[in-house]
């Protein structure tokens, strides 16, 4: 491993002129070099109206919904699909007060059920924006590639490596039918982190040699179970809590900010190794899911990054990205550079951020150019970074980049979910069910035991 790990001063060298000279491909949105290929399509949107399809009726499917139209030129919404009727007449309603005529969804273009997305996608529609729970976004993502439509996809675009190697594949397709691919890694679509970043590979702060990665905060909502659920609506309700759904937190929330290292650092890490569990986050509602993640990434040159990420109340808190170089440090988060006495250098100041609505300004901008931009493998590949992360602090053990993204081992088989009353992947332990006890009635993974490659 020391000859793995060991900082090796030429190979940085080698990895910022690659990274600098990849930057120059950087259009408006600051995707990460080398990630974004544009392409002239024969039909440029213009003035046309760019008809929208949503799949996933939730709280960021409405609000990415909402942003999209708010873009230049001319939008309309005029199909939606969810698995709950409760949540998309929810949706509509929100939308529909925010946009008024922009929103066009009739009865006959409101979709319920597992397999909602397929209605969607055989609508009239220029792009879908697919925000389901993660678990589902591969199975999406695929079907919207062949259904030949644009794409916006929010974050994680998945839980498990089958799903990552799914959407690679399915983003290869894409790229060769010229379809454009969003993926809602909003940061690099805020100028201070495009700036900012940017200064940092053209040597701002020498050599980079150590990263820091948090997102600690104190939890998000749960749902309780209802009398009348089947275990697979259950699941799907509470969805943040369930792996084959969620990912973990590690996967749902710290992507953003392993995402911003994996910009600065020109892709994914080689190594991780770490430790986690559920300390304070163990209720009836919190499912199989840890509370706090801890792992040390090591780049393919030798770079180590820490990474922390946490749910727990009344403690220290940070949604930032750190980097230290041989000549000064950055807080990426704060778009502020130092130099190694920590004299402040430079700093973005106030403003540059609101990647959420900059995103669909940026998409949909290009897309009336008539240019493709695709985002699907750096959105993939960060959202692996995560599952490896997720995978090293399950099993304990340290692991290879490689060795995780070729995983064989599957969360769920989504194909065959076609009801709600179908079998839920994961099932409850019925003694602890029948007991009524206050912890989770679900295996826990368990390090040194569980299995993740």
């Amino acid at each position: 491993m020391e000859k793995e790990t060991k900082t090796n001063t030429s190979d940085k060298s080698s990895r910022r002129d690659f990274i600098k000279k990849g930057s120059s491909l950087l259009v408006a949105g600051g995707a990460v070099a080398g990630s974004l290929s544009l392409s002239r399509s024969a039909h440029a949107f213009g003035s046309d109206v760019i008809k929208i399809g949503l799949v996933g009726c939730g709280g960021r499917g409405t609000g990415a919904a909402s942003q999209a139209m708010n873009t230049d030129g001319a939008t309309k919404l005029v199909a939606m699909g969810d698995v709950y009727a409760d949540r998309l007449a929810t949706s509509l309603r929100t939308v529909s007060s925010q946009h008024g005529n922009k929103v066009d969804v009739p009865e006959e273009r409101q979709f319920v059920g597992l397999d909602a997305y397929k209605n969607v996608l055989e609508s009239d529609i220029d792009i879908v924006i697919l925000a389901t729970s993660p678990g589902f976004r591969p199975l999406h993502f695929e079907a919207a590639v062949n259904a030949n439509k644009h794409i916006f996809m929010e974050k994680p675009v998945g839980t498990d490596a089958t799903g990552i190697r799914r959407v690679l594949a399915a983003n290869k397709i894409a790229k060769e039918k010229n379809l454009a691919v969003g993926v809602g890694l909003q940061r690099h679509h805020e100028k201070k982190y495009i700036e900012c970043i940017q200064r940092l590979h053209d040597g701002a702060i020498g050599d980079i040699i150590f990263a820091r990665a948090y997102w600690n905060g104190g939890g998000v909502w749960t749902r309780p179970r209802k009398d009348e659920q089947t275990e697979l609506e259950y699941q799907i309700r509470n969805w943040y809590y369930f792996n084959w759904l969620c990912g973990d937190h590690i996967v749902e929330q710290h992507i953003h900010n392993l995402d911003v290292i994996n910009w600065l650092m020109g892709g994914p890490p080689a190594v991780a190794q770490g430790m986690g569990g559920r300390q304070v986050r163990k209720g009836v509602d919190h499912g199989e899911i840890f509370d706090h993640h801890m792992i040390e990434f090591t780049y393919g040159d030798g770079t180590k990054m820490l990474s922390s990420c946490r749910h727990q109340k009344s403690v220290w808190n940070s949604v930032s990205e750190h980097a230290h170089g041989t000549k000064g440090y950055v807080d990426l988060s704060g778009a502020k550079i130092y130099d190694s006495k920590g004299n402040q250098t430079w700093s973005y100041g106030k403003g540059g951020g609101g990647g959420h609505q900059e995103e669909h300004h940026d998409l949909f901008a290009e897309l009336r150019k008539g240019n493709r931009p695709n985002e699907g493998d750096y959105g993939a590949h960060s959202t692996m970074t995560a599952i490896f992360g997720r995978m090293a602090t399950y099993s304990g053990k340290e692991l290879k980049y490689e060795d995780a993204l070729n995983s064989k081992i599957a969360l769920a088989d989504f194909d065959n979910l076609t009801s709600l009353n179908d079998e839920a992947p994961v099932q409850p332990n019925p003694k602890r069910v029948a007991a009524q006890v206050e912890e989770s009635p679900y295996a826990i993974p368990t390090p040194g035991v569980t299995k993740t490659v």
